[in-house]
This record gives structure tokens, sequence and C-alpha cells, in this order.
């Protein structure tokens, strides 16, 4: 394989300065030749694809690797709607329900084998995620650092305790620095995240070198997707906020470089909680950085919107914050994910009293809050935890619960970009208390883990909440995947008609299709009459998308929307 060395070394030399670029070069570029391309399919993403978020041991039977149970049930119930599978990581580990990684390169023997893995890739884009701040303390990296090993010696960040960190931007209300007792004395490790999870030193770059062979790993494996995890924080500098820094971007950076070179049909996407403007950025130039970006402020504008029966905020937003760089990156669209939804990137968009709205009505629903520390000492809140079945309900109606949970993820699956769905808003989960008592963190409330003969039992009957919400869920896939106008490539336009309407349009370039978006965020009818002509609705008829149904084209369009009301128009010439 022809590698070309040129913008390798200017990642390397920003990072690290030309000598040490230097000699890292040629071992980087070694390792990059060695890399096999596996044999999967690398079609580019397209209107019919959207990816299931879920953990490797969602679903379990006596006797089955959980990998393959997931596999299974995948292919009975979602294979012609959900193209892509992330599986959270599915590596031995320590602790935070798999992002506290003990091995790289193993798949948990607790789930399954590579072959299990492969055999996913296989039929389905495959993320896998790229921890890259930190592993677990059980780590063969960790225990070789704490032994005085010189292969593993500064593969680990640590700071003196008297060091000003208060700079530090923390996503966690925990110590910082965490002691461990070393043939040196004691060594204050860097902990972002958890006392279980210590932070890698990317100021060695054997880290980065060693870090490079675990995406070679998964590429060679099937991978589709790099999820760089927390990569916000990878890069530290003390007397800095350390989140976001210069070399962090750079780091990005050279991991698109290496996959243009060798995995062309792979993509990037960050995983950055942080508010909107912040993480636009890991898009760089739009062709220099992540193909994909989290689409964070989404759940949280998602739920004021529904709350307030008022699309208003979220109508300005997606009109002015949505521009991309290029038509070479997009966003991934979620509302829920195995984290909770996070406060931070509503902030700009939404003021402090409409924030506290939202986090009161959480409450009200039976949701939990997670707090941050602040630079002062002070706590502040981080994230919302709650399904978003829950979050959404409405406590006199399941019927209304649905129909809000439903043209919520309609909305989700129109905007530009890919559809990310968590599989407890597939199932429309409720909270799971339990799991918050006997796990004693508040995010447990949304990663509830099911047996697989459960959950088929409820799929068989058509009026529980798991078929209903099922089947609204796939109605709206199987409707976005009938129109190249939700490309996810394909712009869009964002109307303000009424309060109570998150309109779009979408279309392909030149116009070839087009879809009007309606989404009727209000417990109340809404009666429209939209002048088609204005807005360039040029055809001879109108298909419902959602129902198939034919309409005619008359300017000014009346359209009558009941609470909760969806329609997808495809303009026919």
């Amino acid at each position: 394989m022809d590698i070309n060395p040129t913008p390798l070394f200017e990642h390397l030399e920003f990072i690290y300065g030309s000598d040490t670029a230097q000699r890292v070069l040629p071992v980087l570029v070694a390792r990059l030749q060695r890399f096999r391309s596996p044999a999967i399919s690398t079609r580019p993403l397209d209107h019919r694809d959207a990816i299931l978020i879920t953990y490797g041991d969602q679903f379990t039977t006596q006797g089955e690797p959980p990998l393959k149970t997931l596999h299974q049930f995948c292919q009975r119930h979602l294979r012609t709607a959900l193209t892509g599978l992330h599986i959270l990581p599915f590596f031995p580990y320590s602790s935070d329900d798999g992002f506290s990684v003990i091995d790289f390169y193993q798949v948990n023997p607790a789930l399954g084998t590579w072959d299990d893995i492969r055999a996913l890739a296989s039929d389905f884009i495959l993320m896998v995620d790229l921890v890259l701040n930190h592993t677990s303390v059980q780590s063969p990296w960790f225990q070789g650092f704490l032994r005085g090993d010189p292969d593993y010696r500064d593969f680990y960040l640590t700071a003196s305790p008297q060091s000003d960190l208060s700079a530090v931007v923390r996503p966690r209300a925990l110590p910082l620095l965490t002691p461990f007792e070393t043939p040196q004395g004691t060594l204050w490790v860097w902990t972002t995240f958890s006392a279980d999870q210590v932070d890698l030193n990317y100021k060695n770059p054997e880290v980065l070198l060693r870090m490079v062979d675990v995406l070679l790993t998964y590429l060679e494996q099937g991978a589709r997707i790099i999820r760089l995890d927390a990569v916000a924080y990878v890069w530290k500098e003390i007397g800095t906020p350390c989140i976001h820094l210069p070399q962090t971007h750079r780091l990005v950076s050279l991991f698109r470089t290496i996959l243009n070179q060798i995995a062309p049909w792979a993509l990037l996407i960050t995983e950055t909680n942080v508010p909107h403007a912040e993480n636009l950025s890991y898009f760089g130039d739009g062709s220099n950085e992540a193909h994909l970006v989290y689409n964070f402020a989404l759940p949280p504008l998602m739920l004021h919107t529904l709350h307030s029966g008022n699309a208003e905020k979220l109508t300005q937003w997606a009109s002015s914050a949505l521009q991309l760089p290029s038509p070479e990156v997009t966003f991934f669209n979620f509302l829920a994910s195995h984290d909770g939804i996070g406060v931070n990137p509503a902030r700009g968009i939404l003021s402090e009293s409409e924030i506290q709205a939202v986090m009161t009505h959480v409450l009200e629903r039976g949701g939990l809050i997670s707090y941050k520390s602040n630079p002062d000492g002070s706590l502040s809140p981080y994230e919302l935890n709650t399904t978003y079945f829950d979050a959404l309900a409405d406590p006199h109606s399941e019927e209304v619960s649905l129909q809000r949970f439903l043209v919520a993820h309609a909305i989700l699956m129109a905007l530009q970009g890919i559809p990310g769905i968590y599989v407890h808003s597939l199932l429309g989960s409720s909270n799971w208390y339990e799991g918050v008592r006997l796990l004693g963190y508040n995010r447990a409330i949304n990663r509830q883990k099911f047996s697989v003969s459960m959950i088929e039992e409820k799929l068989r009957h058509p009026e529980s909440r798991e078929a209903r919400v099922l089947k609204g869920m796939l109605s709206l896939i199987h409707a976005r995947q009938k129109s190249p106008a939700f490309n996810p490539y394909a712009p869009q336009r964002v109307l303000s008609l009424s309060p109570a309407i998150f309109c779009l349009i979408r279309q392909t370039q030149e116009a070839a299709s087009t879809v009007l978006c309606l989404h009727n965020v209000s417990a109340k009818p809404q009666n429209l009459k939209i002048p088609i002509t204005s807005y360039q609705l040029f055809g001879t008829k109108g298909v419902e998308l959602l129902s198939d149904r034919v309409v005619a084209l008359t300017d000014p369009l009346e359209v009558n929307l009941p609470p909760y009301g969806i329609l997808w128009l495809e303009i026919v010439r």
C-alpha cells in the first residue's frame, strides 16, 4: 500500500515538533502499510441508512453469546430499517458499562468473539468506539506503568496535587487526580471521568502509535464508522481548560488523514458533549477533521419543543445553526443514547429559565439529574438521566405519550444527517430505577438489559407499548427510505409557518426529489395554508410518504394536522 508521508509528517510536526516527528513518521508509515482492508460493503451512506445504538449484551438468551443473540434479533425485526449498528464498547472492561477498557484488542468473552463482530459487520454498517482518552486501571498498560516498566513509564498523565488545575473543564463531580503507589513513590494520575479511568498521555508519541494500532484493528475487523469517545479532553496543558486544545484537533486531523489514505470508505465521528458551536468545531474546514459530529443540542431542544408545544426555538436554531462547512460532512442526529441528555449543548440556544423548565419537566416524570464540578468548586447540572419516552410522557394518556414520542423522532429523521436510534427508544422503555439502586449511578436508569424471550413475547402482542413504539418507529424509517431527498448530505430549508409547526423542505441537488416535512408539536389541531409556489414546490401531485396517499397540489396547499401530527409530502413533478 502506497502511503503519502507528507501530510502525516505535518500533523506529527505540529503536535510533537520536527525532531520527534522525523523519528515517529517511519514507524507510523510502516504500520499503515501493513493494513489489510476487510471484505465489507463500502457504499456511501444515503437516505436508506439509520443506525441502532445498543450494548452488545442488550438481548440475552441462555447458552448463546449475546452478540449472536443481538445479530439474530436485528435480523428478525430491524434488517429492512436499521442498516447500521453502533455496538457500545464490547471489550473487557472494569466499570462504566464498557468505557473503562481493560484490553482494546479483545472482545469481551462474555459477549462473544471477533467472529461475531465480523458477522455483524457483514450485515450492518458497524460503528465501533475508539476510547481515546483513558484506560481501565486494570489495563496491562496501566499495570506496567505502576510497576515502573520502561515500556509504559510515560503512558499516563500525572500532575502534582499542588498544581493549579482550577481552569480545567470538568465533565464530572469527581476528583481530577487520583493517587497510585509505584516504585517511584506516590503518583497522582489524571482521571477525568473516574478513579477507574486513567488518562493516557499523548505527549508520549508511543501512546499515539498504540492507539493507531487499535484503530487499524477495528477497521480490519469490519468497522465502517470510528467513534472518537471523549476526544475533546485527550490533550492537556496545565493552566488551560484542557478541552478542545489545538493538539486535540490536530490528532483528529491525523486520524482523518490516516483513513483517507488506507480506508477512504470509513468515517470518523467525534463525541463531544459540549455547547453547539464548540461541537461544530470538530468538522474542521469540512475536509480535515470529523465526517460526522453528534448533534448534541437536538435532544434537550426537542424536549423544550414538545413540553412547551412551541417550535420557535427549534426552528430558529435549525435555520441558523445547522450550517455545514462542506458537502463532505453531516450530523449524527439522535435524541437518546446510553448517556444522559446533555444540558450544556442547549446553553446559548435556550434561556436559563427554559433549561430549568426542561429539567423540571424531566424530574416531574421521574427522571434524575447528574452534576459536574465548576472551576470555582460549585456544581451545575450536566445531564438529565431518563429514557426519552418517559421524558416526553403525558402522565394522563399513553396515547398522547406515543404521539409525542413519534413526532419527536419524525423531526429527528427529517433533519439533515444520519439518524441514530437508541435501543430503548426503539422499544419505548421506561426508567429503570432498580438499575440505579443496584449499580449506584444515575445513568443506569436508561441502560436496562433484556432477556430476548421477554422482548419477543411483548412484541407478539400488538397492543403492548413495545410493539406499538417499534411499529411506529419502523414506519417512520421506512417512509424516510422512500425518498432520496432524505439523503444525509442533501440540503434542507427550514420554514417558519406557525409556532406550533416545525417545517422543513428536504431536497436533492437539482431538486430531483423534494419532500415537504410538517410536524405539529402541540396538543391542538393545526390548520395551514401553504403558498407552495412561493416556496418553489412545483409538481403535478403530492404523495404522503407515511401512507402512500396521493394528494392534489393546490396553491395554497391546505393542510390539517391533528395534535402531534406528521406530514411528509413528496412533491412529484
